[in-house]
């Protein structure tokens, strides 16, 4: 995949999906947002994974439960920010019940527009609460390679533990500047 040097949201974008296909991510599920198009742009430029634009958040979580249960596994499900991601919890908690693995994106806006009555910021931290297995929250997109690194490790961490016996759900919220 050629990486997109457009601006520092759809390089850091790029490098996300990128470093998910090498680690075996074949399908992601996608409701087109704002704060997420860095990422949808990502995904769907991608030759190795396959991209499924559904609109409706909670019809596209229960799809991409749908994948992940017939392919065993993960499978990518990727929303703007706000209220977004909280039409995919049904989903969730039936992925978690159910031992599915999901991968989940939620765009969200920088943190100095959060708190302050900015449309469509809602607090996205563990929003999936008990039924997440692992969340992080990703830095604000930076050309300084640390984060780079962290952003692949903590990928590395998350799918791979898609390998051991029990799977469930990853979060993972993307500040887009």
């Amino acid at each position: 995949m050629q990486l997109d040097f457009r601006n520092i949201n759809t390089l850091w974008s790029s490098v996300i999906v990128e470093t998910l296909s090498r680690l075996g991510l074949t399908t992601a599920v996608i409701c087109p947002g704002s704060r997420s198009t860095p990422l949808t742009l990502a995904f769907a430029r991608h030759p190795h994974i396959e991209t499924i634009p559904i609109l409706d958040e909670r019809s596209a979580a229960f799809f991409a439960l749908g994948i992940a249960k017939r392919t065993h596994l993960p499978t990518a499900l990727i929303c703007t920010s706000g209220t977004a991601g909280a039409n995919f919890y049904p989903a969730v908690i039936e992925a978690k019940e159910s031992q599915v693995p999901l991968l989940i994106f939620t765009g969200d806006r920088p943190p100095e527009l959060r708190n302050c009555h900015a449309g469509q910021t809602i607090d996205q931290v563990k929003l999936y609460s008990n039924y997440c297995r692992w969340y992080t929250e990703l830095s604000l997109p930076s050309l300084d390679i640390k984060n780079v690194v962290l952003s692949q490790t903590n990928y590395y961490y998350c799918l791979g533990s898609y390998l051991s016996p029990l799977s469930g759900v990853c979060s993972s919220k993307l500040p887009v500047s």
